[in-house]
């Protein structure tokens, strides 16, 4: 009987160095696969900001030449919020119309755009078109004249858009221009820090992204 309880101690023994060395290699299991997950996510932190970087030199690089070329009144662009803002005179008055120097600043501009969307597979444009709170009066109906028909604010900014997006997607295929997206949101986003009905609310603008957000789009 004491032969076999030694023999049930080794046994027991045994088994416990075997749990000891299968915990073990889980732990280092876990750990490993977490090591791998930091690793993987600080490569995609490095990966999006260098996207962002790009975008940030692509957009200081605009704005030097609207400077240099005398153009700047014609569009703002904020590098830091990677958009440029086209103004409401960048239209004609209550059109969707884009007046002919803007148009060929865009024009211009969309040569460039390209080769960023070309070289940023995930990028993306976002081409949000805004109205101050005035109502529209009557509606308009003389697609020809005003590029567009309209009876409310929504359907104004989502035309002025649309227009934007027309030039914008010139220069790529029809894969590229599926990620330039056009919104109209009327009066529902005014300028931070302005009231409402103020003109300068009436704008499109087109947010660049180096890679889609979050939520989608």
């Amino acid at each position: 009987m004491k032969d076999k309880a030694s023999e049930w101690v080794s046994v027991s023994d045994l088994m416990a160095g075997v749990m000891a060395v299968v915990m073990l290699m889980l732990v280092v299991s876990v750990l490993q696969n977490k090591a791998a997950e930091a690793a993987s996510q600080v490569q995609r932190q490095l990966q999006e900001s260098a996207r962002n970087q790009d975008l940030r030199d692509l957009l200081a690089d605009m704005q030097r030449d609207l400077l240099h070329s005398g153009e700047s009144r014609l569009l703002d662009i904020d590098v830091q919020g990677r958009r440029l803002v086209l103004p409401d005179d960048a239209f004609a008055r209550g059109s969707a119309c884009i007046t002919p120097a803007t148009r060929n600043l865009l024009g211009r501009l969309a040569l460039r755009v390209a080769e960023f969307m070309r070289t940023h597979p995930q990028a993306q444009l976002l081409v949000e078109g805004h109205t101050d709170s005035l109502p529209v009066t009557r509606p308009v109906t003389d697609l020809n004249r005003y590029c567009t028909v309209y009876d409310d604010n929504y359907t104004l900014s989502a035309a002025r858009a649309r227009e934007a997006r027309k030039l914008l997607i010139q220069a790529l295929d029809a894969g590229q221009a599926l990620r330039v997206v056009v919104a109209g949101y009327g009066d529902s986003r005014p300028r931070p820090g302005l009231a409402p009905q103020d003109a300068l609310n009436r704008r499109v603008e087109i947010q660049l992204q180096a890679a889609p957000t979050s939520t989608g789009l």
